[in-house]
């Protein structure tokens, strides 16, 4: 493959770059030993047009190609601090991507233009307590009453859950199974709603992710996206902007880590010489170079057909499941090269190592992303 960026896709990846050292980077540690970063930051990157870069004029998006997005997500792992990066996602990629899809005017005008403009804070709400990737199992209720819904539930794994000022929100208004599920907008701001706590995780630290509550909770009927009981098919369309960025964090995060290796391979020194005069971290190193580009440019073929419009499950189950367990692997090689420091939470490589453990898990598990390949390749 050639290469997919353009000069103008460069330039705008630079601008990211400098944001990204100047104000995030800086930073990493304090906010995950704070447990959260500044509400502000959402704002600063709405301003510069990062949160709706492949959205509509309309709802003050740039309507840019999603190499854009592929350039924003690489960069985000300058900021060594995935929370963060997770953060900044969920609000652009994950839950307004099918406001911009398939929401009315009102919906953009009341919950994405301020999303993208960073003024209101987004979440997804679609996992429970009871199920995960089991998305046909939903059981929080939107009971229809007249012109409203009725809300009864709870949500949990909830990235920007205990600040978000609206949630796009997966809620059973049929019977069982898949054909009873819709999709709305949820504002926070709710009588019923609450957030039950904020969830102690093993990495990610400096996100809030939460665990949620709806009691009676009553909303306009006409916050419904797209069509009633169609809520499943949006949700299915949905991931597959969220597995590829998956798959486009862990590229980055693993570029990064090499990068740090090869850096403190050369100053460190043991029995006399640089770690990298041994050979053996020498070839360890290069293995995973060349998987790492293997990962690359496997998710580069996926964000070429997500950006064209195509099918592209098979290709991005298949990008996320090589890039994220790829990225395991070299978290755990690079933190033993690291040796003692590698286990010191002020490196970079012992955050790396906790939070990249999430990428396997969140989005859909690599056994789920096995199963849809299963299904995809006719097995």
């Amino acid at each position: 493959m050639s290469n997919p960026f353009t000069e103008e896709h460069e330039a705008f990846r630079r601008t990211v770059r400098a944001f990204v050292e100047k104000e995030m980077t800086p930073h990493a540690l304090d906010w995950d030993r704070a447990g959260i970063f500044p509400k502000e930051l959402f704002r600063k990157c709405g301003e510069l047009g990062f949160l709706g870069i492949n959205h509509g004029p309309e709802a003050g998006g740039s309507g840019l190609d999603y190499w854009y997005v592929t350039a924003f997500t690489e960069e985000l792992s300058r900021s060594r601090n995935a929370g963060v990066n997770m953060a900044l996602l969920v609000q652009s990629q994950m839950a307004t991507p099918i406001i911009n899809e398939i929401g009315t005017d009102e919906q953009k005008r009341e919950f994405l233009a301020p999303a993208l403009a960073g003024e209101k804070i987004a979440a997804l709400g679609v996992s429970e307590p009871g199920q995960g990737s089991d998305v046909a199992n939903m059981q929080t209720t939107a009971r229809v009453d007249g012109d409203d819904y009725v809300i009864n539930g709870s949500k949990m794994w909830i990235t920007n859950g205990t600040r978000a000022d609206f949630i796009t929100l997966g809620v059973r208004t049929g019977g069982a199974g898949h054909a009873g599920i819709s999709l709305v907008t949820f504002p926070t701001d709710v009588k019923g709603f609450g957030v039950s706590k904020k969830l102690d995780k093993v990495g990610n630290l400096s996100s809030d992710t939460a665990i949620l509550y709806f009691e009676d909770c009553r909303i306009p009927r006409r916050y419904v996206l797209g069509q009633e009981n169609q809520g499943f098919y949006h949700i299915m369309t949905n991931f597959q902007g969220e597995r590829l960025v998956s798959a486009i964090c862990a590229v980055g995060a693993m570029e990064r880590m090499i990068e740090d290796a090869i850096e403190y391979g050369r100053e460190r020194k043991a029995f006399g010489k640089p770690l990298l005069g041994f050979q053996v971290w020498r070839h360890k190193l290069v293995e995973h170079m060349a998987s790492i580009e293997a990962a690359k440019r496997l998710t580069y073929h996926a964000v070429a057909l997500f950006d064209a419009k195509q099918n592209a499950v098979r290709e991005i189950s298949m990008a996320k499941l090589f890039s994220t367990d790829l990225a395991q692997r070299v978290a755990y090689d690079v933190q033993q090269f690291f040796g003692g420091m590698g286990y010191i939470e002020e490196t970079h490589i012992a955050r790396a190592w906790r939070d990249l453990r999430l990428l396997t898990i969140g989005g859909g598990t690599s056994e789920v992303m096995k199963e849809i390949l299963t299904k995809t390749s006719g097995l």
